[in-house]
């Protein structure tokens, strides 16, 4: 499962659930403004700036197509 880790009024987050939505790929958003317990998390995996999206093995910041289509193919 995908994971979006985003914030509020974040233009790249917006085109990664957009791109995901688009794509009819299942994803799992957590808000870091509205769940602050998961700022530690995206933190802790290396990253300072929203968006982050992850796999679970892989990971990274921003929109990114490429490498949202590698997530897709996994």
């Amino acid at each position: 499962m995908i994971t979006v880790y985003s914030k509020n009024n974040c233009m790249q987050c917006k085109m990664v659930k957009k791109w995901l939505d688009e794509h009819s790929v299942a994803f799992n958003e957590i808000n870091i403004e509205e769940q602050p317990e998961y700022v530690q998390t995206v933190l802790d995996m290396g990253y300072r700036a929203a968006p982050v999206v992850t796999n679970g093995t892989v990971s990274f910041s921003g929109f990114r197509p490429s490498e949202l289509a590698k997530l897709v193919e996994v």
